[in-house]
């Protein structure tokens, strides 16, 4: 027997097997506008409290530096020591004791100077010896002339005799120096920096008496690396101070060795520095200066400024004060200052002290503005 459903029943079959799916897609309509709802509420509650956080937070105290252009130098600055122009040891030429040593060490002396004096009647007895035999030799060729002329000897006596005259000569010429060498003179001007000679010391050949050394002048030394070898060769004047001195002078390149002076492949760069009052003594440590690239008219931070965020680098600028991210290029490395290449413009204001303690947009008061970076030291 079939059941007959009416077309009212049928209706209502066909909504009841579909409730199962209406509930499930009311269900995710339900979801979807309660996650809606969180998602707003969330945001929401996250801006008024970020809103509340700047609020609330006071402005941060900053110190800005005005920025001007100024000079920006790539330099090197190196040890060196100080050279005397010339150092030169005086040795003894003639052996026999010291009679005379007028001078003492420190003393300033002129070339040709008498330092120390030996023992001369050895050398003059010598001397007077020589002559006497040279002057009978030139007698004796002068007899033997007159006999050749008559043709009474012969040629080869002529000659014997002439040689010996010759060589007494040479001997005469010899005793002579020898004896000139008892007075041992500077051969320089300078200062006795060390005196070896007393009196009554004897001296063989080739001993020392004495060390002058000329500082009307000197040299600076210095090593300069290889990779700025090329750089300095180019260069003619170096400022160097003297530390013990603490002074500043100006040196004109003298000397640069075309090889290495040690295994860490440093050249030797020789700087002439004047020094007519001696102030400056060799040993005397050093410092050189050498500029090996100058922008005339760059800006220039003080190197802590600049802070590297994801790659990037960055510094805060004040105006109206807030505070501003600039995205910035560097440059050359100026002892503790950078050249900022792009992102500053003059006068710009940029926070130097409590940068990292500032977020854009934050308020700050500035509570000091420094023209110059060196400013912020004193």
């Amino acid at each position: 027997m079939e059941i007959e459903y009416t077309k009212k029943e049928k209706i209502l079959k066909k909504i009841w097997g579909m409730l199962p799916s209406l509930i499930v897609v009311l269900l995710l309509i339900i979801i979807f506008v309660m996650s809606s709802r969180v998602r707003t509420e969330g945001e929401r509650i996250k801006a008024e409290k970020l809103a509340s956080m700047h609020k609330e937070r006071p402005p941060v105290n900053v110190v800005t530096l005005d920025v001007l252009p100024m000079p920006v130098q790539d330099r090197l600055d190196l040890p060196a020591q100080v050279e005397a122009w010339v150092e030169l040891k005086v040795s003894a030429e003639v052996s026999g004791k010291l009679t005379s040593v007028p001078l003492k060490e420190g003393a300033q002396v002129k070339k040709g100077d008498v330092i120390a004096v030996i023992d001369t009647r050895d050398y003059e007895n010598e001397l007077a010896s020589v002559r006497a035999e040279y002057e009978l030799a030139l007698k004796n060729l002068a007899r033997t002339k007159d006999l050749f002329e008559e043709k009474l000897i012969t040629q080869a006596r002529l000659d014997s005799e002439a040689a010996r005259a010759d060589n007494l000569y040479a001997s005469l010429q010899n005793a002579e120096l020898r004896l000139e060498r008892c007075r041992i003179t500077a051969p320089v001007s300078g200062i006795l920096n060390h005196l070896d000679a007393k009196e009554g010391l004897h001296l063989n050949v080739q001993d020392p008496v004495a060390v002058i050394l000329d500082i009307s002048k000197v040299k600076v030394s210095a090593g300069i690396p290889e990779s700025d070898v090329d750089e300095v060769r180019r260069l003619e004047h170096f400022d160097i101070k003297i530390s013990a001195l603490d002074k500043s002078v100006r040196g004109k390149r003298y000397f640069l060795s075309k090889s290495p002076e040690s295994y860490a492949h440093l050249y030797k760069l020789e700087i002439a520095v004047d020094n007519p009052g001696g102030e400056i003594l060799p040993g005397m440590f050093a410092r050189v200066n050498i500029v090996k690239q100058e922008v005339k008219n760059g800006f220039a931070v003080p190197l802590y400024a600049v802070i590297a965020r994801g790659g990037e680098q960055l510094i805060f600028v004040e105006k109206d004060g807030t505070a501003h991210a600039r995205l910035v290029e560097t440059g050359i490395l100026d002892g503790w200052r950078i050249q900022i290449t792009r992102g500053l413009a003059e006068k710009d204001k940029v926070i130097v002290v409590g940068h990292r303690s500032v977020d854009e947009g934050q308020s700050v008061n500035v509570v000091r503005t420094v023209s110059n970076a060196e400013d912020l030291f004193r």
